[in-house]
């Protein structure tokens, strides 16, 4: 098994943390410049340019851009029942959490007769993209559409890359239906992400995006931004576990396996304090990825961004953990709680070993859209706030403008702006000439 970095922390070098911390994908600038040009064909072709992009990405002849209700009805009543089950679990529980993110209607009063008021409102119209390829990705469906159902969002419409049968998988289409999208779209990668932005003939223009996806999905997210809102840029995924000498190394293993398999891309990493158990960490690696159903994939995710580090003691541990910022840290550590007030960096903590990242990217109700490359220092996770806007109101009564028209006047007019002044004044009952009516 190769692995990127098995070192001491201590031995790094400049080029090991730049690797480990900047993540950053291969290719940026051609990539930029390759989304920019399929953005403009979108925006000028619009239909034509997104089934010519099926074909020619996707190998695909379309008829259509949308999937028929009609077909995801089918798909959902020939899910195996058992399945079902859990996608069903699984949205009800994603409901359950968001749900409690809704900030509640406020209402001060700031000064005498002086009060303030703010309301969250659902965005009209928001788009939800679950990656396909690899893979099918039903999670990603419910991730993206089940808090802005949540939410209140009366338009939630789904891309997703169409597969051979000119559609995309059907697990996808049954989580629509169970998730309570209302639109789906056989599309795929940057001319998904800018047909929502930009609206097409077939694809409704949103007022945001979110979900994760390729680098070409993303890097459209990234451009369009101006445009609408989107979630955190989302790359491969990552996992950083931080393993005391007590923790199991099978199921440390098993943890860096479980991203691994996600893409090549994928950052991987296992730091410790004990050298005994990182060789019995490395050990149980090495011989669950030999009979792993997707070792091809895991393998060149620990060759690439993989490392096994050995750190001087845990609180040197958790220092790299916050400077890491990765997607998900797990925290197999003797106290996660107290460690956990340690960290403020990650996009989602797991603490202890029965809480498993898996157990997060499919069932417990916490989102798994998560910011990555190590942009959870800034940015946030999915939740119910991206499908929310906010706006105030203000009411005075007329005491409370006559008490505050004199001082409102006296800044408008040190700013220049002598109109403001007399609104200032008229609201307070000075009239523009003549004495104060009261």
């Amino acid at each position: 098994m190769n692995i990127a970095i098995d070192k001491r922390l201590a031995e790094l070098t400049e080029a090991d943390r730049r690797l480990l911390l900047e993540r950053r994908p291969t290719g940026e600038d051609d990539l930029r410049d390759a989304v920019r040009a399929l953005i403009a064909e979108v925006r000028r072709e619009g239909d034509a340019a997104l089934l010519r992009m099926a074909r020619d990405f996707d190998g695909i002849e379309l008829d259509a851009l949308e999937v028929p209700r009609a077909a995801w009805d089918d798909a959902l009543a020939s899910l195996d029942p058992d399945t079902r089950v859990q996608l069903e679990r699984a949205a009800r529980n994603i409901e359950h959490f968001h749900r409690a993110q809704i900030p509640a209607d406020i209402e001060v009063e700031t000064e005498p007769g002086v009060r303030l008021g703010r309301r969250a409102l659902p965005l009209p119209a928001v788009g939800v993209y679950a990656p396909g390829g690899r893979a099918a990705y039903p999670s990603s469906v419910l991730m993206g559409v089940v808090p802005a159902r949540a939410a209140g969002v009366p338009e939630i419409v789904v891309c997703s890359p169409p597969g051979p049968s000119g559609a995309p998988p059907a697990e996808v289409l049954a989580a629509c239906a169970i998730g309570g999208a209302t639109r789906l779209f056989a599309l795929g990668g940057a001319g998904a992400v800018a047909a929502l932005a930009y609206g097409t003939a077939s694809v409704p223009r949103v007022e945001a995006i979110v979900g994760p996806g390729n680098q070409w999905v993303t890097e459209a997210k990234r451009q369009v931004a101006g445009e609408l809102r989107i979630d955190s840029p989302a790359g491969p995924s990552e996992v950083l576990v931080v393993a005391a000498p007590s923790a199991d190394p099978e199921r440390v293993a098993q943890e860096l396996l479980a991203q691994a398999e996600h893409d090549p891309e994928a950052a991987v990493a296992a730091v410790t304090r004990d050298r005994a158990l990182l060789d019995r960490i490395r050990e149980a690696t090495a011989r669950q990825l030999a009979t792993a159903p997707r070792r091809e994939v895991a393998e060149e995710a620990f060759a690439r961004r993989g490392a096994f580090l050995l750190a001087e003691s845990h609180e040197e541990a958790l220092a790299f953990a916050e400077a890491y910022a990765a997607e998900h840290l797990s925290l197999m550590t003797d106290d996660p709680r107290a460690d956990l007030e340690t960290q403020t960096t990650a996009g989602t903590v797991f603490l202890g070993g029965a809480s498993s990242v898996a157990f997060g990217d499919y069932m417990t109700g916490a989102n798994h859209v998560l910011p990555t490359s190590g942009r959870s220092r800034s940015f946030s996770g999915l939740s119910v706030l991206e499908f929310l806007r906010f706006h105030t109101w203000q009411e005075l009564s007329a005491d409370a403008a006559a008490a505050l028209e004199e001082g409102t006047a006296r800044l408008a007019t040190a700013e220049g702006l002598p109109a403001h002044a007399a609104a200032a004044r008229g609201a307070g009952g000075t009239p523009a000439n003549g004495p104060r009516v009261r």
